[in-house]
């Protein structure tokens, strides 16, 4: 089992741990769940997390990669497009490109890089239709880590993701349990010895009219917000800074 004495997460919402309430109120999320582990094994172990949640794919490899190319970690995970796959317009092969052209720079730099797949969407409404575009770009993503020598972690593949139990009241961000998943999943593909990320949910009935209320509180609280946000040409991550911008031992 190889050893990381550090590690830089890269990305959005998702790496920054969005619903994902750790013991002192600031958002855990996989990322963290895994340093905590590597950590562990190691007690000079640093991290840093300067994902933020919003960010498109050019923000992050603007503002983010070369952070972690001075910062020449053991390990970086970059994880990005999410937001950009959900746009009028995007093109899943541009995205492609910027995606390699950063790889290219953390390989560079003798990093271990971690890619991800995101989650199959066709349980989602709002992005269902969308599902050609999400496979498209994943496919690209796998591409890469085959072409730069990247791990990657798949959940496209991962049937516990698929379950709203692992998944917060707004329907995009994973709650503590899908964090937990993603973090085995991730420490799994590392190498390291952790849970089992192959979760099977107990069955359990639906009431329809209850999902209809569900489905409407969703609308008005989650989904009108965010296309409002959409249409003024903001974002949540405005004004939002990165948790964990420097590379530091692990800690409280």
């Amino acid at each position: 089992m190889r050893r990381y004495g550090s590690f830089v997460a890269l990305g959005d919402s998702f790496t920054e741990g969005l619903n994902d309430v750790g013991p002192d109120g600031r958002y855990r999320g996989w990322a963290d769940r895994v340093a905590e582990r590597l950590a562990a094994d190691d007690p000079a172990f640093r991290y840093a997390n300067p994902a933020v949640r919003g960010r498109l794919l050019d923000q992050i490899v603007t503002e983010q990669v070369p952070v972690a190319v001075e910062m020449a970690p053991d390990l970086v995970s970059l994880c990005a497009g999410g937001n950009d796959l959900l746009r009028p317009g995007c093109d899943p092969d541009a995205m492609a490109k910027t995606l390699a052209r950063a790889v290219r720079e953390l390989r560079a730099g003798g990093a271990e890089v971690l890619l991800f797949t995101g989650v199959d969407p066709r349980d989602t409404p709002l992005m269902r239709r969308l599902r050609g575009r999400f496979a498209v770009f994943y496919l690209h993503v796998r591409s890469i880590a085959d072409l730069y020598g990247c791990r990657l972690v798949d959940q496209w593949s991962m049937q516990g993701l698929r379950d709203w139990r692992a998944w917060g009241d707004d329907r995009l961000h994973m709650n503590e349990d899908g964090h937990r998943l993603v973090a085995a999943r991730v420490l799994d593909v590392l190498g390291v010895p952790f849970d089992d990320w192959r979760k099977v949910w107990p069955e359990r009935s639906v009431d329809p009219r209850a999902r209809r209320r569900e489905d409407a509180q969703w609308i008005r609280e989650h989904l009108v917000p965010w296309v409002t946000r959409r249409l003024r040409g903001t974002s949540s991550g405005d004004g939002v800074d990165p948790k964990r911008p420097d590379l530091l031992p692990w800690g409280p």
